[in-house]
């Protein structure tokens, strides 16, 4: 079984030079041309995702080699764009840029040639002429496997320099598929973390993906392009499969192996926490029998609510299209979880996943894989709704940007007194970046669920960057051993308490232990992707069962 869907991976030479005003532009355009468009972005990013289904109507859905493993990005990429006209894969910072230390691996380029895709390359040429031709030479001939098949011109200041652009190039042989003027960028709002998401801006976000298709049709060949991503060929390999992936997955490993220069992780007696005071950042950080740091913590770079809503229990038609939510009121899902019918004959539970706009970041591979596993998963907004979902058996909770709704959510009593009652009576609770700061006890000094004995607060320092992780304890995601590969982004630092054991063993940038397992919660900042490791997801439904 192969994928023939036609495909662009559209790049640059740096971040700011216009990927997403042109990918996102892109897709909307070929959309209202009544193609089918799938939208895929490299790497981690959440925010982008979000934009691109407001342009296209389906599922926004992330290609990323270090997360995912290189193996799983055709097959994740095939599932994705099945049944479209046409695939827009906008890339991540510049062109050859990768995971630290890793050469190209999770590079946009990398991916491309996963993909056996061509490269439109976005070029910011507001402050050359000539030498436009040198870079575009040099970025296409630096790695002969990556196919370069055109530019397009950003920020061009006038038709004078548009002819002295396009008559360099043309002496290098590179097509030019678009030309897009100096205007006032498009309005897209960021703050600490980057964009907001559409979530939190609706209307104007729709305003804004207007305004980038109609400046994309006006300045580009779209049939050109159109042309270039037929070109693209088959993809070998099966399309992946929440069913299939949780079959054939084998069981997590029981020992716990030693990470290098680190010494042996061995998880906690008994569950216990960690030895060792509290952390405080005026003084030495306190060390686990294991040699690793526990340090504080911090809340990843959020991602937008998908726009419209999950039904869940069925398969809608178009696999990648999203339904509704059958709650009293329709919150916005994150990660635009579309579930697919649970196979026959087994028995479901419910599995509450938070929304709305304070929680915005989920994979939706996460909500296919606990539908494959027997869940039924039901959308809740911890900004509007007091309750959990009636027969809730486990909550997920996953990033987003509590720090801007601590307000809302501290006044939410009644709901944070359900999510601590669930998790008092060891109902499976897992919980990403946001859904840590959530479960502890303040929040930038308002209070929270109360579930882990921790206080968060806004820093000013940014952690970011690619993890390596193995499970110190056994959790309701993982046995101890387990090993996967994470992503933080963050802004915020938490102080933990007692009362909890680490959850992962963490390599770089340096040894440490992070997160927590108390009863039947796991709890990160650590955002992992469960394809890489589908047993999570069986593993979490299993226990929903038992608990």
């Amino acid at each position: 079984m192969s994928s023939s869907v036609p495909r662009l991976v559209v790049a640059a030479p740096s971040s700011g030079s216009g990927k997403t005003t042109v990918a996102t532009g892109l897709m909307a355009a070929f959309a209202a041309r009544g193609l089918a468009v799938s939208p895929h972005k490299v790497g981690p990013d959440y925010i982008d995702p979000g934009y691109h289904a407001l342009a296209t109507g389906r599922v926004g859905r992330n290609l990323d080699a270090y997360l995912c493993g290189p193996q799983l990005i055709g097959p994740l990429f095939a599932h994705g764009a099945r049944g479209c006209d046409l695939a827009v894969v906008e890339g991540v910072m510049g062109l050859y840029d990768g995971a630290a230390g890793e050469g190209e691996l999770a590079s946009t380029a990398h991916v491309a040639k996963l993909l056996r895709a061509p490269v439109v390359l976005v070029v910011d040429a507001s402050a050359q002429s000539r030498s436009v031709a040198a870079l575009v030479h040099g970025f296409a001939s630096w790695d002969p496997e990556v196919r370069v098949g055109g530019v397009i011109l950003n920020k061009v200041g006038s038709d004078r320099h548009e002819e002295l652009l396009r008559e360099a190039l043309d002496s290098a042989g590179v097509p030019v598929f678009g030309v897009l003027r100096r205007v006032a960028q498009v309005g897209t709002p960021s703050r600490h973390l980057g964009l907001v998401p559409v979530a939190e801006r609706r209307g104007e976000a729709v305003a804004a993906v207007a305004a980038m298709a109609a400046q994309v049709a006006d300045g580009c060949d779209l049939e050109g392009l159109l042309g270039l991503a037929r070109g693209a060929g088959g993809l070998p390999g099966a399309a992946w499969d929440a069913a299939e992936a949780l079959v054939s997955s084998p069981p997590p490993p029981l020992p716990v192996p030693s990470l290098q220069g680190v010494g042996p992780l061995r998880p906690p007696a008994s569950g216990a926490a960690a030895p060792g005071p509290p952390l405080r950042p005026e003084r030495p950080r306190p060390q686990t029998p294991d040699g690793l740091e526990r340090v504080p913590a911090g809340h990843r770079r959020p991602e937008p609510d998908r726009l419209e809503e999950v039904r869940t229990g069925h398969r809608p038609q178009a696999p990648d299209r999203l339904g509704e939510v059958r709650t009293g009121h329709r919150p916005q899902a994150p990660g635009g979880l579309e579930v697919a019918r649970r196979p026959g004959g087994v028995e479901s539970v419910r599995v509450a996943v938070a929304g709305g706009a304070a929680f915005t970041f989920s994979y939706a591979e996460h909500a296919e894989l606990l539908a494959a596993a027997g869940a039924e998963v039901v959308v809740f907004d911890p900004l509007r709704d007091e309750r959990l979902p009636d027969g809730t058996c486990g909550l997920v909770i996953g990033g987003g940007f509590p720090e801007v709704y601590a307000g809302e959510l501290a006044a939410n009593e009644l709901l944070r007194k359900d999510v601590a009652a669930l998790a008092e009576r060891g109902g499976p609770v897992a919980a990403e970046c946001a859904g840590l700061l959530y479960l502890g006890r303040e929040l930038d000094g308002l209070p929270m669920c109360g579930v882990l004995d921790v206080t968060a607060r806004m820093s000013e320092r940014l952690t970011l960057g690619y993890r390596d992780a193995v499970a110190v304890s056994d959790s309701v995601l993982a046995a101890a051993g387990t090993r996967m590969r994470g992503h933080e982004f963050h802004r915020t630092v938490v102080e933990p308490g007692a009362g909890a054991a680490p959850a992962w063993g963490v390599r770089a940038p340096r040894p440490r232990v992070e997160g927590f397992v108390q009863r039947g919660v796991h709890a990160s900042y650590l955002h992992t992707h469960w394809a890489s490791e589908p047993g999570v997801a069986r593993r979490f439904v299993e226990r929903c069962r038992t608990s």
